[in-house]
């Protein structure tokens, strides 16, 4: 925006405009800031994140897996074909039988599990609140001991039964889920795994599964057989009692025998008969044999072993699972606080939304000598420029001022958004490094909420701008000169309406144009735009307008706000500074 409106013979800057364009492309450079701007908090969230996996691992109760295998012998026959199906069929029912409530409560009988706290202790823990919530399940301590509690001394022995039928049931159903049963590969091989809190109780239980499951299926053989003996008894009765018919037919025949094909057909009978009853009698004898000598279609292979190291929690995999895991959610939370934080960071905020033509920025000033009012204030000439501690940055804006003022003279005003944002620490230096060019500059001090400069230049001084605008004479003797090429006007004691304020008036001594006859350069300081409407009332007066912020505590939106409100009064807004900004963005 440029005025066409003339104040006390100044007369704004012509400035080329600003770049205008879309979204650009995300960078490298975009995601290497994002990065050092937002690291701490996906730092904080990963910390987070593995001090809680750290924590499970070294406060959850280890536990430890034993393995022991059995080679199953499947009694199939029949082609390649069906005896691959038929033993594949076999092997996964054997699986199941392994599995069985009589297999796990054998094993929970053998080794006294339903008086194992790790089996049957009745407060469910976090975790286990957590997976029967997610599965519906009622958490509650079971409360069928307050019921036997209650009961009478006639109700006391069942109510014990049944308590005692739940305690086993919750100890099986406890070893259900620490154990499992799996066929190795396509082999007949299976393995039988159990899980304790302790490496011997786990070789244990493994080792009573294995014996359980073949006591389990030598009886389901042996029942088997005997229910096939039974069979087979009542089946040689029948045999035995056909053969004897048939052999008395055979005899009565014999002794008057009227028809050989007729003796012919009962001698075939009756050598049938007793065929069938001889077979049958072996078969007998060989389920007899099956009964009192049963053999197992399974043998161990390989007993359980101790195991070295604890099969769960598995730390290594926690703790990797919880750095991705924090990494993961700390980069979705930092990108949403970049996306959401609309305090001024990066020049191209100011820029793009302003459309400026240039934008700064100011790292924070490390030096020792602090305001640059005390290198005034010493009254050193211009030789010692040298050793002149400029803050990081303030070089670039001063080369873009002096290319501000390389055609004609200027009078800038610097004002910040918001009280501490440096704007007189700034306007100080800009002035002390146009004086080191060469350029014959003054340096006025407007800001009349906190005239930070006049207090530490010119704390004694009794006549300031105040008073230069009732007496225009009196700038000769207000004017500090403080180098051979550099001159300050202090504040001046304000009575009631600010110098600012007076100057927007045109009604007072003091007049911009005629300053420019003998500076080149002239900087005024004015109040907080926050704080003070003095930049509303002065900014047209001036040849240009830059606009302090502060890094990380502006807003975009604070910043805009002041851009536009001086626009619309008719100011020129030559750029703006990011103050405070650190070292590593400066960079």
């Amino acid at each position: 925006m440029t005025s066409s409106t003339i104040f006390s013979g100044v007369s704004p800057i012509s400035l080329p405009p600003a770049p205008t364009g879309g979204n650009s492309p995300l960078t490298l450079r975009d995601m290497l800031f994002f990065i050092r701007m937002r690291w701490l908090w996906i730092a904080a969230t990963t910390f987070a994140f593995l001090v809680l996996a750290g924590s499970y691992v070294l406060t959850a109760e280890p536990t430890f897996v034993a393995n022991t295998q059995l080679v199953i012998v499947p009694q199939v026959s029949g082609s390649e074909a069906q005896r691959a199906f038929a033993e594949d069929a076999f092997i996964e029912g054997q699986l199941e039988i392994a599995k069985s409530s009589d297999v796990v409560g054998g094993t929970v009988t053998a080794l006294g599990l339903d008086t194992d706290p790790d089996f049957v202790d009745q407060t469910p823990s976090l975790q286990d609140r957590a997976k029967n919530w997610l599965m519906g399940a009622s958490s509650e301590p079971d409360t069928a001991s307050q019921e036997a509690a209650g009961a009478g001394p006639r109700d006391r022995q069942p109510q014990q039964q049944i308590e005692d039928g739940r305690i086993r049931d919750r100890a099986i159903a406890t070893l259900l889920n620490m154990m499992g049963v799996r066929r190795i590969g396509s082999s007949t091989i299976i393995e039988i795994s159990a899980a304790a809190s302790t490496p011997q109780k786990a070789v244990d239980i493994a080792d009573t599964l294995a014996r359980q499951y073949i006591q389990k299926n030598i009886a389901m053989k042996a029942n088997a057989s005997r229910q096939y003996s039974e069979w087979l008894t009542r089946f040689v009765s029948e045999q035995q009692r056909g053969l004897a018919e048939a052999a008395s037919a055979l005899a009565s025949f014999t002794s008057n025998p009227r028809d050989q094909f007729k003796l012919a057909e009962l001698q075939s009978a009756t050598d049938a008969r007793r065929t069938l009853y001889e077979n049958t009698l072996n078969q007998l004898t060989e389920a007899k044999q099956r009964i009192t000598y049963p053999v197992s279609d399974a043998t161990i292979v390989s007993r359980a072993t101790l195991p070295l190291s604890k099969a769960r929690p598995r730390s290594t995999l926690i703790i990797a699972f919880a750095a991705v895991v924090g990494l993961g959610i700390g980069f979705a939370l930092a990108l949403m606080r970049h996306a959401g934080d609309r305090r001024i960071v990066r020049p191209n905020q100011i820029a793009d939304a302003g459309g400026l033509p240039f934008v700064t920025l100011l790292a924070t000033s490390r030096t020792s000598n602090g305001h640059s009012a005390r290198f005034l204030a010493a009254g050193t000439g211009s030789s010692t420029a040298a050793a002149y501690p400029v803050i990081p940055g303030m070089a670039e804006l001063s080369a873009t001022v002096v290319g501000l003022r390389r055609k004609r003279r200027v009078v800038i005003g610097i004002v910040a958004v918001n009280p501490g944002g440096g704007a007189s620490t700034i306007a100080c230096e800009l002035a002390v490094l146009s004086s080191i060019s060469g350029a014959q500059t003054l340096l006025i001090d407007a800001a009349a909420q906190k005239s930070s400069l006049s207090k530490s230049i010119a704390p004694h001084s009794s006549t300031g701008l105040v008073d230069v605008l009732d007496n225009g004479e009196l700038i000769r003797r207000a004017a500090l000169p403080l180098t051979p090429t550099l001159k300050f006007l202090p504040l001046g004691k304000v009575v009631a309406v600010s110098p600012a304020i007076r100057l927007s008036s045109r009604r007072t001594q003091l007049s911009f144009a005629e300053l420019k006859k003998e500076f080149d350069a002239i900087f005024v300081d004015i109040s907080a735009f926050s704080a003070s409407p003095d930049a509303n009332a002065i900014a047209p007066e001036l040849d240009g307008v830059l606009v302090v912020t502060s890094h990380g505590h502006t807003s975009i939106d604070d910043t805009m706000h002041v851009i536009e409100t001086l626009r619309n009064v008719g100011a020129e807004i030559l750029g703006a500074i990011i103050n405070h900004a650190p070292k590593r963005i400066e960079s």
